[in-house]
């Protein structure tokens, strides 16, 4: 257990809790150690090298082993990455002199012989059926020996690992982290934090838990250790009976109810029946998720425990038998009636709902008045609604000015991308930009006074992580709409899956389109070779694991946007299989080495997603010829079989366009409102950090920050955004 929380806290933290061990002569092995960190792209801070060096050797080499392990998953080398050609990127043949090398093979084999002649009668070449292809025709091992040795570049990678303090510590800093974060978590966080809750819910606890599926998360080790649970809603005990049976507590998936044991059934009925008896208004919050309580209903036996009778009266709303008018239906019925004023005066009483219903208002208004009173209720109700509620609507209005006419892009909480025109009517200029101006007045209110603010321009174009949801657990992964910047001269896309139950297929693509959105060309397992860009083959299944690589020589290539997509072909979706991730490598010119090199790598994210093709990332060339990437984290719903870059690249341009013309929130956003007040804002230029304490936000840690200082990476980027 000890092992997996240190693992925990450093993929979380980039710090490795203070290491134990009896003191000794630890200098060799720990130069060592941070040698063999180095062949993965990682590196020991000085204060960390100075505390593994005054400990035993045996010492160091027990953390040596714990943290390798654990770094070389963060950046995907804990597989082997084997290639289909065994030399790629040298000597990958065209497409057609391929197939053509295949269906020769497949000619002399006496067992594939009849079968390829039959269906070449019929004017088809099944590839499947050609024993040469779609599987490796070498070991790992042997395509080891054919590549050569990667000679390092001061361009590789190097992330430093900090030392930590206790893992106690750690652990409970990090407990308190995610529970209490503002916005919502991703599903392997949300993992993570059941993990550390079941660890820490004896010990101390977050002030508040504002996002609900944390509450239900935490309710669920509270349970387990006798504590009562946290309960605001009945939503809360509807999603701590799916925390309890293994569901899923954000209610997007139907969740399977398991039989719970009396004393858990007494606690889930006596918290609804208290919510009930303090607040009857409680039972409209039923009517959004009247099937699951109905199931819930099923498993709680309601009727065995008359001593509750609120708890009762759920199920009943929930089954149609007793009446609880909803608080949504009472707004709908105002706004039927064309009393916007009304609305918005009735909306004032859940000023979430106020802000998410903004847009509706300015356009149902039909007077000056009409728009002045909604504009009085949003900033009266401001204070009340949580920061990251309020910068969503600050992002949505940003983007109203110029959204009429134009797609939207709809992103559910799994991913899931799809664009729809946009046939709404503009909001008046005049009130929207009223609105503007009262959100950031109010967030320029909330931001902490963070003293000296020294900041790393590399972070400015960063998005803010108003979900978590918007992003993709991995290693150096920035949240959706991000842009930065892309350095190198060869830049190589990677996918390895390995599947879980059935032949699994993923096809990794990467399309190539102008600057109007439209197709300049594709490299596919169809498309070895264009552009100056090589695929390394396709493989067709991956029952011990696979791997995909396109390598392309950025000089060589005209078109504005390289599009990398994994389409799944066959067999088993994102979320299917046993495991499977994306990342893509920067190396410079005639840079050599593995396919994979671990410390070249500059992001590696998993690939969980519900949709059948999966859109990481896309990088725009600029006007001058250098190259950024903006983050995507996308998955298109595709077909059931034989996703093809060729069939759906109407599809990912569309979705490309409508997300790269969004304008997101930034990191440069808040430092804007933190610089037009008292504070000051420095950029740091790489040297060496002030000798007092800072408020430091940047991609990564650097070494030397003063004791105190405050620290805000891509590993707790969340901690920006205000209550």
């Amino acid at each position: 257990m000890a092992h997996g929380l240190e693992s925990l806290v450093l993929r979380h933290t980039h710090r490795i809790p203070s290491p134990k061990g009896s003191a000794g002569e630890g200098a060799t092995a720990a130069r060592q150690f941070d040698a063999t960190l180095a062949s993965v792209g990682f590196k020991l801070s000085a204060e960390l090298l100075a505390r593994l060096s005054a400990l035993s050797g045996a010492a160091v080499v027990h953390t040596a082993k714990r943290t390798l392990r654990t770094v070389q998953e963060m950046v995907g080398d804990h597989v082997r990455h084997n290639a289909y050609f065994i030399d790629f990127p040298a000597n990958v043949p065209d497409t057609e002199e391929f197939w053509m090398r295949c269906v020769a093979r497949a000619l002399g084999d006496d067992t594939s012989r009849g079968r390829v002649l039959k269906h070449l009668a019929h004017g088809v070449l099944d590839l499947l059926s050609l024993p040469a292809y779609g599987r490796y025709q070498h070991t790992y091992e042997e395509m080891l020996a054919a590549q050569d040795e990667l000679i390092a570049s001061a361009g590789d990678r190097v992330t430093v690992l900090h030392l930590g303090r206790d893992l106690d510590d750690e652990v409970t800093d990090l407990y308190l982290a995610l529970a209490g974060s503002t916005t919502p978590l991703g599903e392997e966080h949300l993992r993570d934090l059941q993990v550390l809750a079941e660890a820490c819910a004896l010990g101390p606890q977050p002030e508040s838990i504002p996002v609900r599926e944390n509450r239900a998360v935490v309710n669920a080790a509270r349970l387990a250790v006798g504590a009562d649970p946290l309960l605001d809603t009945v939503v809360d005990v509807l999603r701590l009976a799916c925390a309890l049976s293994g569901g899923d507590v954000t209610l997007q998936e139907p969740t399977r109810f398991r039989g719970f044991p009396r004393p858990v059934r007494r606690i889930l009925l006596a918290g609804l029946d208290a919510l009930v008896e303090a607040n009857p208004a409680k039972l409209a919050d039923v009517h959004p998720h009247r099937e699951p309580f109905k199931r819930l209903g099923e498993r709680l036996h309601p009727h065995e425990y008359p001593q509750w009778p609120h708890a009762a009266d759920v199920f009943a709303v929930a089954r149609g038998e007793k009446e609880a008018r909803s608080f949504d239906s009472r707004v709908e019925q105002l706004l039927g009636e064309s009393d916007v004023v009304g609305a918005a005066h009735l909306l004032r009483a859940a000023p979430g709902k106020l802000f998410r219903a903004l847009d509706r208002l300015l356009r149902a208004a039909v007077s000056q008045e009409e728009r002045d009173a909604v504009v009085a209720a949003a900033v009266q109700a401001a204070p009340e609604v949580s920061g990251r509620v309020v910068l969503s609507v600050r992002e949505h209005f940003q983007n109203r000015e110029r959204d009429s006419g134009r797609s939207r892009l709809f992103v559910n909480r799994r991913g899931r991308g799809w664009v729809a025109p946009d046939a709404r009517p503009p909001v008046p200029a005049a009130a929207r930009e009223r609105l503007i101006g009262a959100l950031d007045a109010e967030m320029r209110r909330r931001l902490p006074a963070p003293g000296r603010l020294l900041l790393d321009p590399d972070v400015l174009d960063v998005a803010l992580p108003l979900s978590g949801k918007a992003t993709a657990a991995g290693l150096g992964v920035l949240p959706r709409g991000s842009l930065s910047a892309v350095d190198g001269e060869r830049l190589r896309f990677f996918v390895y899956w390995k599947q879980d139950r059935r032949r699994t297929d993923y096809d990794l693509s990467a399309l190539l389109l102008r600057s109007d959105y439209s197709t300049d060309s594709w490299l596919s397992y169809t498309s070895l070779r264009a552009v100056g860009g090589r695929h390394s083959g396709d493989v067709t299944e991956a029952p011990d694991g696979a791997s995909e690589f396109i390598d392309l020589s950025l000089g060589r290539v005209r078109s504005t946007f390289i599009v990398p997509q994994v389409n799944v072909y066959a067999g088993e979706g994102f979320d299917e299989t046993e495991e499977s991730f994306f990342g893509f490598m920067v190396r410079d010119g005639e840079q050599k080495g593995r396919p994979f090199e671990p410390r070249t790598v500059r992001m590696k994210s998993e690939l969980r997603g519900v949709g059948r093709v999966a859109l990481p990332l896309a990088f725009r060339q600029e006007d001058d010829g250098r190259w950024s990437a903006r983050w995507l984290h996308l998955y298109l719903r595709g077909v059931a079989s034989a996703n093809r870059v060729e069939e759906n690249q109407v599809s990912v341009s569309k979705a490309v366009r409508a997300l790269v013309e969004r304008e997101y929130l930034t990191v440069r956003y808040l430092a804007g409102l933190l610089s037009g007040g008292a504070t000051a804002v420095e950029l740091w230029d790489g040297g060496a950090v002030p000798d007092e304490p800072v408020t430091y936000i940047g991609l990564e840690r650097p070494e030397g920050l003063a004791a105190g200082s405050r620290v805000i990476t891509l590993e707790n980027l969340r901690d920006l955004i205000p209550d």
